[in-house]
């Protein structure tokens, strides 16, 4: 049985950031369909009931636009960076609500020498970041519980960009989570190495570590006033 993903999957993102442009992308997109777009939906398909177990209100939709696979065309309308093209491909299951608001989700990304799984809540909007940071402090031993379990933080790295040099304005500087009250993401994820990227295992991989975050995916929402 083979996997979804292949060494060919990776050596494709490899020569489009070398070679980032549309007309060596029209060239070769027989080859990214192959072995990049097409085993990405079909890993969206196969894990949709997983996600519905993890949780009821979060989506695994296979469609080619609006779904949970991201475009592989950037937008560069405000970048000084014009390439056309990620030299990377990612797809995230998400919550129901996600037109409504920033929601939690969880993520796949596939990129070489940089492949790994996680979630979270990336960039929320200012009303929902003050949300989660009161949440925190309110409810710091269910907090503890959901972020701080080993099983989570022996597995997975919180990530700890754009995060605050000094504690938030109202936020006391001895609270026992202030280093997360500082934070203005909550992300944990784990690198994927390249057999476990190709391993005809991958589904399973994913499903295991998504089970894992998931109280961590669920205290997220409970913050934001979200099922779970």
């Amino acid at each position: 049985m083979s996997g979804y993903f292949s060494v060919a999957s990776l050596r494709f993102l490899a020569q489009l950031s070398a070679n980032n442009n549309k007309a060596w992308f029209n060239e070769h997109k027989a080859q990214y369909e192959q072995h990049v777009r097409q085993p990405f939906l079909q890993l969206i398909t196969d894990i949709a009931p997983d996600i519905e177990a993890i949780s009821p209100h979060f989506r695994a939709d296979p469609r080619t636009v609006g779904g949970s696979l991201y475009r592989i065309q950037r937008d560069a309308r405000y970048s000084h960076d014009k390439s056309p093209y990620k030299g990377w491909q990612g797809c995230r299951f998400y919550h129901e609500h996600r037109r409504l608001q920033i929601v939690p989700l969880f993520y796949l990304h596939l990129q070489p020498g940089n492949c790994f799984l996680g979630g979270g809540l990336w960039h929320p909007e200012p009303a929902n970041l003050q949300k989660v940071r009161q949440f925190i402090f309110d409810n710091p031993a269910s907090w503890e519980r959901a972020a701080h379990a080993p099983a989570i933080t022996t597995r997975f790295v919180l990530e700890q960009d754009e995060k605050l040099q000094r504690p938030p304005r109202g936020y006391p500087a001895d609270h026992p989570f202030i280093e997360d009250l500082k934070q203005r993401n909550w992300v944990y994820s784990r690198a994927l190495s390249e057999a476990e990227i190709c391993s005809p295992q991958l589904r399973q991989t994913l499903v295991a570590d998504y089970t894992t975050l998931a109280p961590f995916i669920d205290y997220l929402c409970a913050a934001l006033d979200l099922e779970f």
